[in-house]
């Protein structure tokens, strides 16, 4: 079901992608952005981990600088019955964490510096159980795919407002009221692209979310790790700012940008007292 929803999100965002190409430069620019995304769909395919990883700032962790955090990570994904992962540190104080990668036998999952620091090794493991159960349930592609395209979309968008600028006086003088039309349309597809990239991402990740608390839950063996968790990263999250690409957001197990007011309202993540209430409704 994933894989399907994988390619469904890279479906649309190629639309977008064309529709974008389309009012650049007609149908020569709609199928230079079609072959733009083709590239960006299979290099977000079978790259996808790299691309998580890059654009969150994360670096290798070796076992030898943190023994516990590997002898979790171990104990979980033998219980959950997958491969041991790559494990990666975010560099901020922000206690957090996210999974990546196309398939199990391609997965990562990065902590950041705060999360070992800020809780008890049974909130921890909640933490890693959930990042676990998004490899197992093999949706982390979906979330990094959409992360690379509405990044890139929303890069198009920016280019267009340049195009804009200094397209302006060439459309009006030889096109009349047909350029003004032509100029409205791209300034609303500039405003409505990248709004419409984040409304995609927000309809896969919500759901995703509560899909992995449970299964993380039960491959931890029990659900008050990380409903503990949940509140302390939401507490956290409000204070101690991270510096993230907010196109990467949804990919965390708790939104890092929560602390501010506009990301609120375009919150890649279920409210965390609906997330811990189901939580602890469930029968493990």
């Amino acid at each position: 079901m994933n894989n399907f929803r994988a390619w469904l999100l890279m479906g649309l965002l190629t639309i977008l992608l064309v529709l974008i190409g389309n009012k650049v430069g007609g149908q020569s620019g709609a199928l230079l952005f079609f072959l733009i995304a083709l590239g960006m769909n299979f290099f977000g395919y079978y790259f996808s981990d790299k691309i998580a990883i890059s654009m969150t700032g994360s670096q290798p962790l070796a076992e030898h600088e943190a023994p516990e955090l590997y002898d979790i990570i171990r104990n979980l994904a033998a219980r959950a019955g997958l491969p041991m992962p790559r494990v990666y540190r975010t560099p901020s104080p922000q206690p957090n964490a996210f999974a990546t990668g196309r398939n199990p036998a391609n997965s990562a999952v990065a902590v950041t510096d705060g999360l070992m620091q800020m809780l008890n090794r049974t909130e921890v493991e909640g933490v890693l159980a959930h990042e676990l159960a998004h490899i197992k349930n093999r949706d982390v592609l979906v979330g990094t795919v959409a992360a690379a395209l509405a990044g890139a979309i929303t890069m198009i968008a920016n280019m267009l407002q340049w195009g804009l600028i200094f397209g302006i006086g060439r459309d009006n003088e030889e096109e009349g009221g047909s350029g003004l039309l032509g100029l409205a349309g791209t300034f609303l597809m500039i405003i409505l692209a990248p709004i419409a990239a984040t409304l995609i991402q927000l309809a896969i990740s919500r759901t995703r979310e509560f899909q992995a608390d449970a299964t993380g839950a039960r491959i931890a063996g029990r659900a008050d790790g990380l409903a503990s968790a949940l509140l302390k990263l939401e507490r956290a999250a409000s204070r101690i700012p991270m510096q993230v690409n907010p196109a990467t957001s949804h990919l965390f197990i708790v939104n890092p940008l929560s602390g501010e007011a506009f990301a609120r309202l375009f919150s890649t993540h279920p409210p965390i007292p609906e997330r811990v209430k189901r939580l602890q409704q469930l029968r493990i």
